[in-house]
Parts: C-alpha cells; structure tokens; sequence
C-alpha cells in the first residue's frame, strides 16, 4: 500500500488546473486541493470516501469557482490525533485552514460526515459563510437516536428498501472495528457503497482501491470511526447552535426524510431538492445533477448581478 501523499500526488495529475496542498492549522496538518477562479467554494467529504469523492464535479465547479476540496480531520493525507473528531472542532480546523488561505467568507458544502462539519461551520462561524449546501446528511440531532437496530423486512430489497445503517453503530464500538477491518477494508467499503447506490458501477474500482488504500491501516479506521464515536457531543453541541440564516441548500436523495426536517428546525432560508433514481453517493453516480443544483444554488447573486 502507497503512503497517502503518493497516492494524492498521483491523483491530482488526473486532475488538471488542480494542486496539492498542506496547512499547518489547528494544530494539525490538512490537506487539501485547490483550483479554479472565483468565489471559495469549499468542498467537504465523508466516510467511506476522501477528498477525491468530489473528483467527478470539481473541474466544473472550478469554471466559476476557487474550489477547495479538504481531507477532514482524520481521513486521507490530513492527521489522524487522538481527539478532536467532534464536529465544532473539525469545522474549528476548516476555519483555522480558511483563515490560512486568507479568505474572510466562503461558500460551504459538505457530503456525509462532510454535512456535518460543514453545519457546524456555519453555525459556529456564520459571519464567514455565504451559503451552506448539506448533501444528503443532517448534523446528529436526537432523531439519530430513533434509529431501529433491527432492520426491517425489506431492508435489503431492492429497489426502495428501507435502508439499515447498521454501520453507523458498528463504527461506534471502539477497538473492534479496526482489529477486524485492518488490511480488508475495502470488504466493508463495498458492501455499503453497492447497498446505499442505485447504479454502483458509478463508483468504479479505480475509485474504490483510492478509498481502500486511505482507509485500510488500523489508525486510519481509528480515526474515521472517531467521527461516529463523537456523535453523542455532537448532538449536545447543536442544542446551544442559533438557527441559521443564510441561505442553505439541501440536496438529498437516500436520507432525504432525516435532512429536510432538520433544516426545516435549523434554518431560516432553505431550498430542499431530492434527487431521484440515484443513492447516496450521488456526486458518483450523478455528477451531473450534482453540478446543475450546486451551480445553481451558489451563483444565483452572480447571474442576478449579470442580469441587471
């Protein structure tokens, strides 16, 4: 297995216009890559992905935008401490990165565990915010707590089950997951990506092994299960959150029904569109429906400006 920087290094000249690079922040080093001109848009990731999941739609999004695609604490080539997985303090490392770049706003969107972070950025730092897009995932909230741990009969039926995350409680066991997962990760990796997709082929097994590698030692599950592990504060954290007043965008297919009525609870100007015939990683499986909404959504000052 290649050490991460490689990898990252490898991949970026599959992406032309677009660059590497490393931020001392927070006490921590991030990675990120950055491209395109324009307003910051920054891009967040989630399990069991890395910056790369945004691959399909960054060379479009940088036609209009500074586009900046971050490794969150603990995934990729960004570190892996042994604390910190808390959403309010990976958005205080997003923060500690923008304020590195030397950018007073940007605009924010983030995906799975990206969402989170990206909701707890805006929440705790709403002043460097512009707008906020929330792919398919809430911010933990007490409806997290609801969720059966026994599936239902169709469960694993397709079309249309009704998905069980059996996942997100596995990764919540501390030690377990890495003893059994080491150096077969990509088993796991699989499975939920085939279950959670409508086309899986989407997500091809070039882009599979970038994520198996990122997530195949026992400190990367470590740290990646710490997401989930801190769920419990997360959901403490958001009871002192204000309500949200930018415009929030939220752009869901498989968890619809948990996003839009948290945003409904946590913002003030919210724009809900489901995407439909795709799973849950849509900016793989339909990047093109992800460019439109998002391009959409962040430009509409830009056209309303050019209209006039």
């Amino acid at each position: 297995m290649q050490p991460i920087d490689q990898l990252d290094a490898e991949l970026i000249n599959k992406l032309p216009g677009f660059k590497n690079g490393y931020a001392e922040a927070n006490g921590i080093r991030i990675h990120y890559v950055e491209g395109g001109k324009g307003e910051p848009l920054v891009l967040l990731p989630g399990w069991p992905q890395t910056w790369w999941s945004y691959h399909k739609i960054m060379p479009a999004l940088a036609t209009r935008f500074h586009v900046i695609a971050v490794d969150l604490r603990g995934m990729g080539g960004t570190s892996r401490p042994q604390s910190g997985y808390d959403k309010k303090m990976m958005a205080k490392d997003i923060k500690a990165l923008v304020d590195k770049l030397g950018l007073k706003q940007v605009n924010i969107a983030g995906h799975d565990i990206g969402s989170m972070v990206a909701y707890s950025f805006a929440a705790n730092y709403p002043s460097a915010v512009k707008k906020l897009a929330m792919l398919d995932v809430p911010h933990p909230c007490e409806a997290f707590k609801l969720v059966s741990i026994l599936p239902s009969d169709n469960a694993f039926t397709k079309p249309n089950p009704i998905y069980f995350t059996w996942w997100d409680a596995f990764n919540s066991v501390p030690d377990l997951p890495q003893q059994l997962l080491e150096g077969r990760f990509y088993l796991m990796q699989n499975w939920v990506m085939d279950y959670l997709s409508i086309n899986p082929t989407r997500i091809d097994a070039f882009d599979r092994s970038v994520y198996a590698q990122a997530y195949d030692s026992r400190d990367a599950i470590r740290a990646s299960n710490a997401w989930f592990q801190a769920w419990n504060q997360d959901i403490k954290d958001l009871t002192a959150y204000p309500l949200l007043t930018m415009p929030v965008l939220g752009l869901a297919s498989t968890f619809y029904d948990m996003l839009n009525p948290f945003l409904a609870s946590r913002a003030s100007d919210v724009k809900m569109v489901k995407l439909n015939n795709v799973g849950h990683f849509f900016p793989d499986e339909d990047p093109e429906a992800t460019i439109n909404n998002l391009m959409a959504f962040f430009e509409t000052r830009v056209l309303a400006a050019l209209n006039r």
